[in-house]
């Protein structure tokens, strides 16, 4: 899609403070990234440019993972525990703060507790290391934040933890994405973004609120900002607004927030020609709703999504994949005009791709990165933060954003940014087309169609009762007795309640041991 397509341009502008977004604020340079591979190697090379302070917000840190397993400097520590450790003890003035969710430290005890007590004994004074655990019932931390010095922020889908890093290519058998224990991981796709001026230091606000908010310790703020822009990574576009946009759970003293909720129904409101979306779910029923809304109209936009072919872990597969077999389902229902795809992405040997970006681009107009999933819980429940840039009459920002999803597009298909955009445009715009039209046989990356999965009368209870993907606190005892409620209604004889009851009752209580301890991703 060119920026001709949208000849008119005269769109609102959906950053609104106070609603869309908490805060908008000027960027001199926004980077747009996918995988991790650039991340991380950008990521530090602004932490080694650090001088005042670092801070770390995300769900899960492994301090054993190597930020450059492709091209390690001899002269600098790779491994994140001992390149913290470095950085500090290079530049006196430095303090770096870690914040974790307090869930994924206890689900990974056993992994995290030796770095993170040697870190710690190392450099206590220079470098801290805080649990979040100031959240409701079931809900998590689940934004992914770094800011150095106020200079630069990184936000969007990536946690500096295991098996994160790949690069575009996701090539088979990569011994680079070995975790620390060893073991040969899958390929993994993933985004977010880089700002710096003033939308850097909002972040940079927004993780000294975190801190407050988990600690009750006021961070200092960095006096002046210091250019640490790393010279290996490319600038998308320059001199734009930036929204930020914020899932803030609701609960004591807090009114939360649901920024990103709006934004997204906006975002899908206002497209005009292509929605296209990559997510780790796809889950949240009130922006099914909005979908099935847009396809149903007979001029309605193309609606082009990419998800993994299956959630990554057991407990996931069982409660997010069922919630998106709901969903999809609607959405193939709503599709009267043939304007739907969804797909998920293998290499070149046919291994699955896994998903874990959060990425909404519509038209060439909009884009939104951040950390929220498409889920109940991501729009109303954890703690999330999204960045959104939209073009208005910037041709130069729209070509940006385009060549960006296109870049996704081709990086998914195993082809160049200009044959991705040769195709959409001999398609005449139609994104849904062109992807059709270059899709691959075995043998190269590719996108396949996720095929359509019937639900049982269990899984379908399960989705209805949003007992693990839940919109507000509450208490998990209650949400499994609504569960099986359901499960009962949905049986018609008396002969099938016993085995409704026992199976319930089974899949019900290793599901809910499972939720309190893993509750975000």
């Amino acid at each position: 899609m060119t920026g001709a397509l949208d000849a008119d341009q005269h769109r609102p502008a959906l950053a609104r403070r106070g609603d869309t977004c908490w805060r908008t604020a000027q960027a001199g340079r926004v980077s747009f990234i996918a995988n991790a591979a650039n991340y991380f190697a950008a990521v530090k090379e602004a932490i080694a440019s650090a001088q005042t302070a670092v801070y770390l917000i995300g769900w899960d840190f492994d301090l054993r993972i190597r930020l450059r397993p492709d091209e390690p400097d001899p002269d600098i520590p790779d491994e994140l525990r001992h390149f913290l450790s470095w950085v500090v003890e290079e530049k006196p003035a430095l303090e770096i703060y870690i914040l974790q969710w307090d869930g994924a430290m206890l689900l990974n005890i056993a992994r995290q507790i030796a770095p993170f007590v040697m870190l710690k004994a190392s450099r206590k004074s220079k470098i801290h290391f805080r649990l979040d655990s100031e959240h409701p019932a079931g809900a998590c931390h689940h934004q992914k934040i770094a800011v150095i010095d106020d200079s630069i922020a990184f936000c969007g889908g990536i946690d500096m933890t295991t098996g994160r890093w790949d690069t575009a290519e996701h090539l088979p058998q990569d011994e680079r994405r070995k975790s620390p224990d060893g073991t040969l991981l899958g390929p993994w796709h993933d985004v977010t973004m880089a700002v710096d001026g003033d939308a850097a230091r909002a972040l940079g606000e927004l993780a000294r609120k975190r801190w407050h908010r988990a600690t009750g310790a006021n961070l200092p703020v960095p006096q002046r900002s210091r250019d640490v822009w790393p010279e290996t990574l490319p600038v998308s576009c320059r001199d734009v607004e930036v929204g930020i946009a914020r899932t803030m759970p609701r609960g004591g003293t807090s009114d939360g927030a649901e920024e990103i909720e709006r934004l997204w129904l906006a975002a899908i409101e206002e497209a005009r020609h292509t929605i296209y979306i990559e997510n780790q779910f796809l889950a949240a029923s009130v922006i099914g709703r909005a979908l099935e809304a847009r396809l149903a109209e007979a001029d309605g936009p193309d609606v082009v999504i990419v998800v993994p072919k299956s959630a990554e872990s057991w407990i996931e597969s069982e409660v997010m994949d069922s919630a998106r077999a709901f969903v999809v389902a609607g959405l193939r229902k709503a599709d009267k005009h043939k304007r739907l795809g969804v797909y998920y992405p293998v290499n070149a040997e046919e291994e699955e791709v896994y998903v874990h970006a959060k990425v909404l681009v519509v038209d060439d107009w909009l884009i939104r990165i951040g950390s929220s999933n498409v889920s109940n819980r991501s729009m109303r429940l954890d703690s999330e933060c999204d960045l959104v840039v939209e073009a208005g009459d910037r041709a130069d920002v729209r070509k940006a954003i385009t060549e960006f999803r296109d870049d996704l597009l081709a990086e998914h298909l195993g082809k160049r940014r200009a044959e991705i955009a040769g195709e959409i445009k001999a398609a005449g715009g139609r994104l849904l087309s062109a992807v059709e039209a270059m899709r691959k046989n075995a043998g190269q990356p590719t996108l396949h169609h996720l095929q359509p999965r019937e639900l049982n009368d269990v899984e379908i209870a399960l989705v209805e009762s949003r007992l693990f993907d839940p919109e507000r606190p509450a208490h998990p005892e209650g949400r499994a007795k609504h569960f099986i409620k359901r499960v009962l209604n949905r049986y018609r004889s008396e002969a099938t309640v016993a085995g409704a009851v026992a199976g319930t009752a089974a899949i019900g209580a290793a599901l809910l041991m499972a939720w309190r301890s893993r509750s975000g991703r």
